[in-house]
């Protein structure tokens, strides 16, 4: 090699790079073939049962609609329950947030996960939320299932607000709302 020439990256060199930055991006809880973005953080607000404030690492808080399910608005019967039950279940804890879509008021959409516990599928198990299948596509084969069930057997049980006769969906009660004004 002449004097002064640049010597370039070996291949090992470039096998190594890729092979670091892939262990970093698996620290951060991202692979390249993820189907879900993660984000992690600890729950500082709960506004009603089926969406939260999450703050980060980096002290951004994040609007976060749980995906799968439609809880009763707070002004609704079950309304107040729903939004006290799903904190219980997570205001002050550290949370991890699978997903990558927002909905159109900006928030993130995603399963929620405390200590291993999916958050969105315990408001179903509950009687606290119905399962959305209106977004049902959106979820894997497997909670579209699990869902599903767990909205019958607490429908079935009574549980929550299936102890109404006739319980009102939400996007039945949005929808009235919006005729009316």
């Amino acid at each position: 090699m002449k004097a002064g020439a640049q010597q370039l990256p070996s291949p090992v060199f470039g096998r190594r790079v890729w092979r670091g930055l892939l262990a970093s991006l698996m620290a951060l809880g991202i692979s390249a073939g993820a189907a879900a973005a993660v984000l992690a953080g600890k729950v500082v607000a709960v506004t009603d049962g089926d969406t939260i404030t999450v703050l980060d690492a980096g002290k951004v808080e994040h609007a976060v609609r749980l995906s799968g399910i439609d809880a009763p608005e707070k002004k609704m019967p079950f309304g107040q329950r729903s939004k006290q039950h799903l904190s219980d279940l997570l205001y002050g804890k550290w949370v991890e947030v699978e997903g990558e879509k927002n909905d159109r008021y900006g928030r993130l959409v995603g399963k929620v996960l405390v200590n291993g516990i999916d958050a969105n599928l315990a408001q179903v198990q509950a009687g606290m939320a119905w399962h959305y299948k209106q977004y049902e596509r959106e979820q894997t084969a497997s909670d579209r299932q699990t869902f599903a069930e767990a909205e019958i057997r607490s429908a079935t049980a009574r549980q929550g607000l299936w102890v109404d006769r006739d319980p009102v969906a939400p996007w039945d009660w949005r929808k009235e709302r919006r005729r009316k004004e």
